[in-house]
C-alpha cells in the first residue's frame, strides 16, 4: 500500500511544516505559509486539478457517516470552491483564499483527531483519483499538515 498511515502523516508532518517555512507570508485570512515559487501549484496540475480532487474529496466526505454530520447546513458549492482556492495558495498557484481561517471555520465543529486522520485518507484517495503523484500529494500534504491544531479540537 503506497498510502502513508493518515495518523502518522498528520502528527509526524505538524512540527517540521511550521519550521519549514520560517520567513512565509500568510494567507488573509488564515495562517497557511505561502511558498516562494509555483512549483508545488504546477506539479499538481494547476487550478483545474486542483478543483476535480477538492470535489472528489467533498463528495467522499459526504458519503462518510463519520464526517458528513459536520457538513449538515453548508453550502458545500461556496466550501468547494474557497477549499480549492486555500489548496491553490499554499501550493503556490495565483488564487485568492477569501475564506476564514481553519481556526475560526472549525472552532465550533469539535472534531477529533480520528475525524482528521480520515479526512485525510480522503484526501489522499481523492488526489489519487485525479492522478496526482504519489510525492506530489505528499509535499501538499506536508504544507497543509499545519492545520491540524486549528482543525482539531477535541
Amino acid at each position: 500500500m503506497k498510502c502513508l498511515p493518515a495518523a502518522l502523516l498528520a502528527v509526524s508532518l505538524i512540527a517540521p511544516c511550521v519550521q519549514a517555512q520560517p520567513q512565509a507570508s500568510t494567507v488573509v485570512p488564515g495562517v497557511a505559509p505561502i511558498p516562494a515559487d509555483d512549483r508545488l501549484y504546477r506539479d499538481l496540475g494547476g487550478r483545474e486539478v486542483i478543483q476535480r480532487f477538492t470535489d472528489v474529496f467533498y463528495a467522499r466526505l459526504l458519503q462518510d457517516a463519520r464526517l458528513a454530520p459536520f457538513f449538515d447546513g453548508i453550502n458545500m458549492k461556496h466550501l468547494q470552491r474557497v477549499l480549492a482556492d486555500y489548496f491553490c495558495v499554499v501550493a503556490g498557484g495565483p488564487c485568492v483564499y477569501d475564506g476564514v481561517s481553519m481556526k475560526d471555520s472549525h472552532a465550533h465543529l469539535g472534531i477529533g483527531k480520528g475525524d482528521f486522520n480520515a479526512l485525510v485518507e480522503h484526501l489522499q484517495q481523492a488526489m489519487d483519483a485525479a492522478g496526482v503523484p504519489f510525492a506530489t500529494q505528499n509535499r501538499l500534504l506536508a504544507r497543509l499538515a499545519f492545520s491540524h491544531r486549528d482543525i482539531v479540537t477535541k
